[in-house]
């Protein structure tokens, strides 16, 4: 058999990928022709019902919802003949994704990089013959990524099969490729990314102080146990969180770590069933959920999923003002002004007026996390921030991030996959074990 391509496109944030692809598609045109485009989605099947919490609120999930069983039974039999051959490939496929342990979970409940092996495995049983996979390393911890690169090398040395990987950075090409596409010039994209400029740094380091509300615990969580169904996310878990601390967030995909999160950020309604303390104040004691956001600052892959409002980046970036998803209030000079600053900040001043969905998926997380900051929060949960962003961008958000937490009373709770994407100012840390 013929060893078909694997061929990658590589270019920074905004330099036309998308638009590639979407050309070589229409080229194309052919029903063995799959593309994946990574972007937090969970499949149009799903759309009618999603919204950001949806995930943390299953008694809302209704009776059409299929599990991931369902689903790639489904997939599986509308791909192609059953075959002892192909159904051998399925379960091939299902251990080497890890999924075995995963088919009586709700798809929509899957987390960020769970969703990914999911699809994956999904388009895969279809065994098409040119395979388009944009961004497919971000949202998988180093084991699955390690396992993804060896599967993608065998499937072509196996399969007449040739694989485009769309990237925005260089670590995510394999060394076996046999071509590199750049839409951005190699020697640019290899480049030492630029770091934050001194008048910037001492900008964000003096910005006037914040109503004082500080305490000496922002978060404390004693025997806190998660369980949707027969599923335990987690088990008896105490953590304290001071003010001032820096935590890395860290454990294998579907360990129970954007739970844990959505227990802080007011996401979850299990915490009121759990003994939590944000700020000093026991949940559940009379505090909304509005005021519990004003003070935390959030950015997360769930969140970029359900940020299909079409409206001007400005709006995006002054809706963190109010703690909602689309901006229903007139904002006032000076509330834009520090849109402007923090949309400047980030790397997308200009951009005021663009619609956000005609943003690239790095340019809107760059809008979301210029969202999270521009209210000054006291506390910064940070799930993934750093998803598809190229270097240049991953360095000037890390940058912003170690800057803004030299500021007194700021507290930070950042969860990533790769550990060189934690900010220097990273004191503490906590694992999850699934």
């Amino acid at each position: 058999m013929v060893r078909k391509k694997i061929i990658a496109i590589a270019g920074l944030n905004g330099s036309g990928k998308t638009q590639y692809v979407e050309k070589m598609r229409r080229q194309m045109a052919s029903d063995t022709v799959r593309y994946i485009a990574f972007c937090d989605s969970y499949g149009p099947a799903t759309d009618r019902v999603y919204y950001l919490q949806l995930r943390w609120n299953q008694h809302d999930i209704d009776a059409e919802t299929p599990t991931v069983g369902q689903a790639l039974e489904r997939s599986f039999l509308l791909s192609g003949p059953d075959t002892s051959e192909r159904r051998s490939l399925q379960q091939q496929l299902y251990m080497q994704f890890g999924l075995m342990d995963l088919l009586d979970k709700y798809v929509i409940l899957l987390s960020s990089g769970e969703l990914r092996k999911f699809q994956l495995v999904k388009t895969l049983m279809a065994r098409p013959q040119t395979l388009i996979l944009d961004n497919p390393f971000i949202g998988l911890d180093a084991e699955t990524r390690q396992q993804l690169r060896a599967l993608l090398y065998r499937l072509i040395q196996s399969q007449q099969l040739t694989i485009y990987l769309v990237v925005s950075r260089c670590d995510d090409i394999p060394d076996y490729v046999d071509d590199i596409v750049w839409l951005t010039p190699e020697s640019v994209m290899r480049a030492e990314a630029p770091r934050l400029g001194d008048d910037d740094r001492q900008l964000l380091l003096h910005l006037p102080a914040a109503p004082d509300c500080r305490g000496s615990e922002v978060v404390q969580m004693t025997d806190v146990s998660i369980r949707y169904g027969s599923r335990t996310i987690l088990s008896h878990l105490d953590w304290t969180v001071r003010e001032g601390e820096r935590w890395a967030l860290s454990g294998q995909n579907g360990s129970g770590k954007s739970t844990l999160l959505s227990l802080i950020s007011a996401d979850n309604p299990q915490a009121y069933a759990c003994n939590i303390c944000l700020f000093g104040k026991q949940r559940g004691s009379g505090e909304t959920i509005w005021q519990i956001k004003r003070r935390i600052g959030y950015v997360s892959p769930e969140m970029h999923r359900a940020y299909h409002h079409n409206l001007p980046v400005e709006q995006i970036v002054a809706s963190g003002l109010k703690d909602t998803m689309g901006l229903f209030t007139r904002t006032n000079e000076a509330e834009r002004e520090t849109c402007h600053w923090w949309m400047r900040l980030f790397g997308l001043g200009g951009m005021e007026q663009r619609p956000f969905l005609s943003l690239s998926s790095g340019e809107q997380r760059l809008a979301l996390l210029a969202r999270a900051f521009v209210k000054d929060p006291a506390l910064l949960i940070l799930d993934e921030p750093l998803h598809g962003l190229d270097s240049y961008n991953r360095q000037r958000v890390k940058d912003i991030i170690d800057t803004f937490c030299q500021r007194p009373g700021k507290t930070l709770i950042m969860v990533t996959h790769y550990d060189e994407e934690f900010p220097e100012c990273i004191d503490h840390r906590k694992t999850l074990v699934r």
